[in-house]
């Protein structure tokens, strides 16, 4: 008996230590596929180590998930070739996918929105019935992804109340589903849908669609010349200013875009339309210049639909900029990552119009909106005492 004891105690220790030794083997593979540089330095290093980390079990699922979350664009595809070849061996085999683990996973929304969209993709393989458990808790996940199915799911039910005659039930789901979509079309269908149910919807308020701003121009983009040109507005913010234009003196005067209700056309809501607005012109810059008061320090994202070139700065930093014309437009078009401070937050863009004279290419417009990093709507809270500081 004492003898085997032993040899138990010893096969255990044995496990114990090779487990062990293999966790700090999956890291170090982890570490060197997610040290891959975007032109590819690394590249050589990374390749081996996911040929490695492929031929590891699948209690390496979840790791290589993790592993995901700040990762780079091209880690997270050599992270995914690797996750797939053992998720589909694992599925393969008696023992199947690990669902508790994927579900834990995903439930985790401390995870970013793409390593657990891939736990639950291939959860849903393991077991059918996950999504009627898991979909209508996830209306106010912080991945999109996860986010639109909750939304999918709600209309889909309102849809099947509204063929039944049931209005109310049809408009409560409708509702519902409004409170979490934060994707253009789903939100112009739940609002077209509702207004034939008697319920209008403000899609400016719910998509946090800026629409009153400044303008000061036109400066010059005669040869494309005004992307790249530094006028007075990048230098200073100062809307009593005026300045020398393309055509003469110009100044900051405030404009509203047109609110129309009942206007549920996603492209159309919130348009600010430069050229209805102003006097067209044709190779000019204009600046858009607005405030926008948070109550808190919060990471954002802004969104920016418009077929002209364009750059952005928020509280006198420059973010990013697109040059590039008539290429068309839609909802959300560009996402710049920021930040807002409490308080009041200057915004400054530049949009700029060539000189195409083809009827495709007269639109000059914009639309801007703020959202949280899940795509909701923020909207700029009314300025007090406390906030008023710059």
């Amino acid at each position: 008996m004492p003898r085997c004891i032993c040899f138990a105690t010893a096969s255990l220790l044995c496990l114990t230590t090779v487990g062990a030794a293999f966790a700090d083997e999956v890291d170090d593979l982890l570490a060197d596929v997610t040290a891959v540089q975007p032109r590819g330095e690394g590249n050589s290093a990374a390749s081996e180590a996911v040929r490695e980390l492929s031929r590891a079990d699948a209690s390496a699922l979840t790791r290589i998930l993790a592993a995901m979350d700040e990762a780079n664009p091209l880690a997270v595809n050599w992270l995914r070739g690797a996750f797939e070849a053992i998720a589909s061996r694992a599925a393969r085999s008696d023992d199947g996918l690990p669902a508790d683990e994927l579900e834990a996973y995903l439930l985790d929304r401390d995870h970013s929105g793409r390593s657990r969209r891939m736990a639950y993709e291939w959860l849903v393989k393991a077991d059918p019935t996950a999504p009627d458990r898991i979909i209508p808790n996830m209306l106010d996940d912080p991945s999109p992804e996860m986010r639109r199915d909750a939304v999918q799911r709600l209309i889909r039910a309102a849809q099947e109340f509204s063929d039944g005659g049931d209005t109310d039930m049809a408009k409560s789901a409708y509702e519902k589903a409004l409170s979490g979509a934060t994707d253009g079309d789903q939100g112009e269908l739940i609002a077209r849908s509702l207004d034939a149910l008697g319920t209008e919807v403000d899609l400016v308020d719910h998509f946090g669609l800026l629409t009153r701003w400044h303008l000061i121009g036109p400066f010059d983009n005669r040869e494309k010349i005004g992307f790249a040109a530094v006028y007075p507005p990048e230098e200073e913010l100062d809307l009593e200013a005026v300045y020398e234009g393309l055509l003469g003196e110009v100044r900051w005067e405030p404009y509203a875009a047109e609110s129309d209700a009942g206007v549920y056309n996603i492209r159309e809501v919130g348009k600010f339309d430069l050229a209805g607005l102003t006097e067209p012109h044709k190779g000019a810059v204009t600046y858009a210049a607005t405030e926008f008061v948070n109550d808190s320090d919060q990471p954002v994202e802004f969104r920016i639909a418009t077929p002209n070139a364009w750059k952005l700065w928020v509280n006198g930093d420059y973010l990013f900029g697109h040059e590039e014309y008539h290429r068309g437009m839609h909802f959300d078009q560009y996402s710049v990552r920021g930040e807002l401070k409490a308080g009041r937050n200057t915004i400054l863009l530049k949009v700029c119009q060539n000189e195409q004279t083809d009827s495709w290419a007269q639109d000059w417009v914009f639309q801007f909106r703020i959202c949280d990093l899940s795509g909701k709507g923020i909207s700029s809270v009314p300025r007090t005492a406390a906030n008023d500081a710059p």
